[in-house]
């Protein structure tokens, strides 16, 4: 239960701070840090509770990986989403407290949609790549334990990198929870509820792939290791064998 309870503050924080600071500023800079910024605090916090996932897709790559059992992966996106409900949620209250009239939750789209006026199509590879992207950092930074130190600033800072490129785009997902929640939140009529499909749809995908070829990769290396060391192993046995037969 910690681990989700864990789940549901990081996802809750992402999204407040992320999509806040996208409303209230309108700057990708600004935008990018902030998402950047909640994934490293939140990392520092939580990741030695539930390793800090914080989205859906992180977690189905984990489970892809085997490092989570499939009743977690199922718990952890529960309160995922639950989180960015939340976090949506406290945004949409505080904007109602203010002079502002036409409110906004950083939803994601794409064509009228999106502020270049990106296609479907565009936007479904684009998701693709950038949760590709973001998805194989985490898990390569976190297999190895002696990264531990380094891992929450190399997460946070891809993060931001995708955001950066993805802000007037698509608004940039990479995260279904994150996704979902503002979208619902903004009415079932709406565009972005209608569109919200494509950025649960997409960055499940990516995340799929990333866990599919961090993989492949690190077999073959394990491959590789076992038989550089058998290797080594038949040469030891025939040293000694002929020091033997001397």
């Amino acid at each position: 239960m910690k681990k989700f309870i864990a789940e549901f503050i990081g996802t809750f924080t992402l999204v407040l701070f992320g999509t806040g600071v996208a409303v209230i500023t309108g700057d990708p800079l600004f935008t990018a840090l902030a998402f950047g910024l909640s994934i490293i605090a939140s990392a520092f916090v939580i990741g030695n509770i539930s390793g800090c996932h914080v989205n859906p897709a992180v977690s189905l790559a984990m489970l892809i990986d085997k490092r989570i059992s499939l009743k977690d992966f199922c718990g952890y996106v529960v309160a995922q989403i639950a989180g960015a409900f939340a976090g949506s949620g406290l945004l949409y209250f505080l904007l109602k407290n203010t002079a502002v009239k036409t409110i906004q939750l950083a939803t994601n789209g794409y064509g009228e949609a999106s502020v270049a006026n990106l296609t479907l199509v565009g936007a479904i590879v684009l998701e693709l790549v950038l949760t590709f992207i973001f998805v194989y950092t985490v898990l390569g930074v976190t297999k190895d334990e002696s990264k531990s130190n380094v891992a929450p600033f190399a997460i946070g800072l891809t993060l931001a990198l995708v955001h950066l490129l993805g802000f007037y785009l698509t608004g940039t997902s990479v995260n279904p929870a994150r996704s979902l929640a503002p979208a619902v939140l903004m009415g079932v009529n709406e565009i972005a509820f209608k569109q919200v499909w494509v950025f649960i749809v997409a960055p499940l995908v990516g995340g799929a792939f990333a866990a599919a070829v961090f993989r492949l990769l690190n077999t073959t290396k394990v491959k590789a290791a076992v038989k550089e060391e058998k290797v080594e192993e038949k040469v030891t046995v025939k040293k000694a064998t002929k020091k033997k037969s001397k």
